[in-house]
């Protein structure tokens, strides 16, 4: 997570994001949809993450317009760019997503190589290994979960991200997730620990408990191990990728 109180890396020296779209303005309706939606405020769009192969663009955005803006707005924005250079015209996806392997997974399951969006190293690292295996799961598995519900907090005495996913596999165990990223301003560090739930209720109100400050301990997800079929009925197949989310 990135914040305007961020004590590194220098606000001066954050990197800018060009969306290379200057020769491309024949479809005047669909610029201005993109200048609305994503490029409005381009100057406070910092690139965490971009891709580009042939007329694909992928990025991964921090918003730093969205800590003034409504409280609790996903603070990370995924954006897919599709141009052709003969008509001079391009076609765009986005998203608005509270953590930045969320935005990977969006743009990984919309044609960009999962080796070829790593992060840049700005915000606090991954404090434990912890950390990077959940992020990184979550950047490979992220078509298994809708999400429901998500909240950024940039409060420099809490800074925090609640986010509750659904499984779209209605037998998947603890079909109810809540993954939270915490930030350590002392050591800037931030960690992330997702816990299951076996109700959509049970597991926003961890969440509204958790920005309250009262939350206790996450509780553990199930394993897979722990459902059990009845003898002698088929493996049921795997759930189909989902359409957007948003």
């Amino acid at each position: 997570m990135l914040s305007p109180t961020d004590p590194a890396p220098d606000r001066k020296s954050l990197p800018e994001v060009d969306f290379d779209l200057d020769d491309l303005d024949a479809d005047e309706e669909k610029y201005l949809d993109f200048y609305r939606k994503v490029a409005v405020h381009e100057d406070m769009l910092v690139p965490l993450a971009e891709h580009h192969d042939g007329p694909h663009s992928y990025y991964v955005l921090f918003d730093r317009t969205t800590t003034w803006g409504h409280p609790g707005m996903p603070q990370v924005l995924a954006v897919h760019l599709q141009r052709d250079r003969e008509k001079r015209t391009f076609s765009f996806e986005h998203a608005p997503l509270p953590l930045p392997a969320m935005a990977q997974s969006w743009l990984i399951h919309r044609g960009c190589p999962s080796d070829a969006i790593a992060l840049a190293p700005l915000g606090p690292p991954p404090a434990d290994e912890a950390t990077r295996a959940l992020e990184l799961r979550l950047a490979g598995e992220g078509d298994h979960y809708a999400m429901g519900y998500s909240y950024t907090s940039d409060d420099p005495d809490d800074m925090v991200i609640v986010v509750a996913l659904r499984a779209l596999d209605e037998r998947a165990p603890s079909p109810f997730r809540v993954v939270v990223e915490e930030v350590d301003t002392e050591t800037w560090t931030h960690t992330l620990r997702e816990g299951g739930f076996d109700t959509l209720g049970e597991a926003l109100q961890w969440c509204d408990d958790r920005l309250a400050g009262e939350a206790g301990p996450l509780p553990p997800v199930r394993p897979a191990a722990a459902v059990s079929r009845p003898a002698g009925l088929p493996k049921a197949p795997a759930p189909r990728p989902p359409g957007r989310s948003r």
